[in-house]
């Protein structure tokens, strides 16, 4: 995904927010496989969603936060 604002493609804590709230499911698959891969993007996730899920309308966040929780060690 060509994000809106950066020139590289490494997930970067504004790549993955901007995955989260822009992707689309071929997207979502590459961030899936990374945070399964790598406890790094797992916990970049984990900050990103903890700082958006007071918004009662951040269900995608919500959904990511909780999908890090039942993955992790």
């Amino acid at each position: 995904m060509q994000h809106r604002h950066l020139n590289h493609h490494d997930l970067t804590l504004a790549a993955i927010d901007d995955v989260i709230a822009r992707g689309h499911l071929g997207d979502w698959i590459l961030l899936r496989n990374a945070l399964l891969t790598d406890s790094v993007i797992r916990e970049r996730v984990w900050r990103i969603c903890q700082a958006k899920v007071a918004d009662p309308y951040a269900q995608r966040y919500y959904f990511w936060m909780h999908y890090v929780k039942e993955h992790s060690s």
